[in-house]
Formats: structure tokens, sequence, C-alpha cells
């Protein structure tokens, strides 16, 4: 079981590299399950979606009175959210429950995460 465990942790995706702490503690406690599997993940992309919900209220507030930015970041940020809700999805069909289980929150937490930078940086910019 070990040696199966160890062999998926080197075959997990490129943006598995950038999982927090939380999420490889979990991972090593989660027993080599499925089920294990499944809940660190998707704890990952919890704690990454109230971070970026964080940052937008943080943003939206530092834009202040700025009624046009307001409106452009909202219409990007719908736009962004269609564009979350699709992604990675190809994970959860011929890759079986790996696919399932490991690659798919991996990749949705780090577009998330890659969104969370990006407004992170328009936050910077005034």
């Amino acid at each position: 079981m070990r040696k199966l465990l160890i062999a998926l942790v080197l075959l997990l995706p490129a943006s598995h590299a950038s999982a927090d702490a939380i999420y490889d503690k979990c991972m090593d406690e989660s027993g080599g399950t499925n089920y294990g599997f499944g809940k660190c993940g998707g704890e990952w992309v919890a704690r990454a979606d109230a971070k970026l919900n964080q940052v937008w209220k943080d943003l939206m507030a530092r834009l202040g009175d700025r009624a046009d930015a307001k409106q452009s970041l909202l219409e990007e940020q719908r736009a962004w959210n269609t564009y979350k809700e699709s992604s990675c999805t190809f994970y959860q069909s011929d890759f079986g429950r790996e696919g399932q289980v490991i690659h798919y929150p991996a990749c949705r937490a780090g577009v998330i995460e890659q969104r969370i930078k990006d407004l992170e940086d328009y936050g910077s910019d005034f």
C-alpha cells in the first residue's frame, strides 16, 4: 500500500506542487483511500474558494466609490466564474477515480489560486 501511495504522489500533476501544507498533511493521513483523497481535495478547493471570496471583498472595498471599475470587475468576475465552473472537468471523465479525487481538485484549486493572484495584482495597482 505504501508503495502505491508513493507511486501515486510521483504521478501527480505539476499543479500539486502548489498544494498547501494542510492538503499535504491531509493526504499523508488519508489512509490511501479514494474517499480520503477526495476529502482532502474538496477541503483544498473550499479553502481556495474562501480565500478568493475574501480577496474579492477586500478589492471591492479598496475600489471605494469607483463605480465604473467595480462594474467592470464584476462583469469580469462573472465571466471568470463561468470559466471556473467548467474548468478541469475533463479529469472527471476518462481519468478514473485518480482523476476525480486527485487531479481534478488540484487543477480546480490551481485555477482558483491563479484568480486570487490576479485579483491581488489588481489591488497592488492602486
